[in-house]
């Protein structure tokens, strides 16, 4: 027996993930709406080094935390700098799901730049696929260096290749909100 029978009662777009609704169409098409995508990809960039800082700061003030602890404790409070190598992993991955899962689906750098990450559909980002969106970019990276940012120059929506992965899209906010209608 097939998959893609009529067992739902629908005879349009019947297959066993669609549950018989047709397909939905994005919501943000680089066609239409080239405003939304403007200037993406360098912002992009920049949002990126501004997130490196921000997360970047938390760490180095622990390790100075560390470092006077355990001058202070002559040398018994170095034995927590076992502590950093994990926070240098967690913190982050805890960073980008709470900001691109927040009110405003953006990191603090991307706010910056006036960007707002969406799904397809339009929805607003949430905690496991900013956790998610951070997990992919850093190994996407991590291993195709180049070919991450061949990947935007391709394609109209100038999404990176964990963003075609995890559905999403990253457009200008103003924009967005002016023409789309969402906030954030």
């Amino acid at each position: 027996m097939s998959d893609t029978g009529s067992r739902y009662g629908s005879t349009q777009g019947d297959t066993w993930r669609s549950n018989g609704t047709p397909p939905r169409r994005h919501v943000f098409d680089p066609y239409e709406q080239p405003d939304l995508f403007r200037g993406v990809l360098t912002r992009r960039v920049v949002a990126f080094l501004i997130d490196v800082v921000v997360i970047s700061i938390p760490i180095i003030l622990a390790v100075i935390f560390i470092s006077i602890f355990g001058l202070v404790t002559f040398g018994l409070g170095w034995g927590l700098f076992w502590l950093i190598s994990p926070a240098t992993v967690i913190w982050p991955i805890v960073y980008y799901g709470m900001s691109l899962g927040g009110p405003h689906s953006a990191t603090w750098g991307m706010r910056m730049m006036d960007l707002q990450l969406r799904t397809f559909s339009g929805t607003p980002g949430y905690f496991v696929l900013g956790c998610a969106h951070a997990v992919l970019f850093w190994a996407s990276v991590s291993l195709l260096t180049p070919l991450v940012l061949i990947v935007a120059l391709l394609n109209g929506r100038r999404q990176l290749l964990h963003d075609l992965v995890l559905g999403t899209v990253v457009v200008n906010a103003s924009v967005a909100r002016a023409q789309v209608g969402y906030a954030g």
